[in-house]
């Protein structure tokens, strides 16, 4: 890579990591309102303690928090230290997918065609997992959301790489990650009655899996394992520091979430140093 693309590559990341910030301003609403059923849209957003309503100049993503020490500016009452986390968090997941996306990009192409349906759902999990882990629920709203998303999604990814003759081998493998997750998923909460896990869980799974299949099964298979690992190893965790009893309610839309990530960046590069530890290296 040259001088001039690497600069070119650095102010990418820095405007995407910027516009990431944003959108992550707006999960915070999302967070806040959804799960209580209130609009997204109106009122403006408010101080929750004096009811003042936050100008435009406080509401600069991360900046205004730090300007502000925390506090709102008419009451001095304590912001949640969530807005600049969620915001921060929104944009290094938007700079890191789109880093995946140019490592990733076919020869012809500049980035990987599957970008904007993958910030897009990125940043509908972040805040599935922020809900999730407060209210231990996954809202229908956010997670229907993504069934027509993922669909138009792959659909573009599939125009803007011009190949429609992948089309069913893609179909296929798709369709074989989104039974995979679902068919794990759904088997534990109709084994455990939903003890395990939720059926929000059960819902979201075939979305994340369809994904992760439509790049390879392997990254499906990746994904999932690496979602039970986690979630299995913080339950441990919290058990034995006391932190948590072993019947104790543990939100495991998050760990799904962390999986799915994990098998979209590092599932086929895991995959196949398994293959080659074996023996089966392609």
């Amino acid at each position: 890579m040259s001088n001039d693309q690497t600069v070119v590559t650095i102010w990418l990341l820095l405007t995407v990591g910027i516009i990431g910030t944003i959108v992550g301003s707006f999960l915070n609403v999302v967070i806040a309102r959804v799960p209580e059923k209130r609009s997204i849209v109106r009122p403006r957003s408010r101080c929750i303690q004096c009811d003042s309503e936050i100008s435009s100049g406080d509401n600069i993503p991360i900046v205004s928090w730090i300007l502000l020490r925390g506090r709102c500016r008419h009451c001095s009452a304590r912001i949640s230290i969530q807005y600049p986390v969620i915001e921060a968090l929104t944009g290094i997941m938007w700079i890191v997918i789109t880093g995946w996306a140019l490592v990733t990009a076919p020869e012809d192409s500049l980035v990987n065609p599957l970008l904007p349906l993958l910030i897009t759902v990125a940043s509908a999990l972040i805040a599935l997992f922020a809900i999730d882990v407060r209210w231990y629920k996954l809202p229908n709203e956010i997670v229907y959301f993504l069934y027509p998303t993922t669909i138009v999604g792959l659909l573009i990814a599939l125009a803007l790489g011009g190949d429609w003759s992948e089309f069913p081998n893609l179909a296929v493998s798709a369709l074989g990650g989104a039974a995979l997750w679902v068919g794990v998923i759904g088997g534990l909460w109709l084994a455990t009655r939903g003890r395990a896990m939720g059926l929000g869980d059960v819902k979201l799974a075939p979305i994340l899996g369809v994904i992760l299949g439509w790049g390879s099964l392997s990254s499906a298979a990746i994904g999932l394992l690496a979602a039970f690992v986690l979630g299995a190893g913080v339950g441990l965790f919290l058990i034995i520091t006391g932190r948590a009893g072993a019947r104790a309610k543990i939100a495991f839309g998050p760990y799904l979430i962390l999986g799915f990530f994990f098998g979209l960046i590092f599932g086929s590069s895991v995959w196949d140093s398994y293959l080659g530890i074996i023996g089966l290296s392609r």
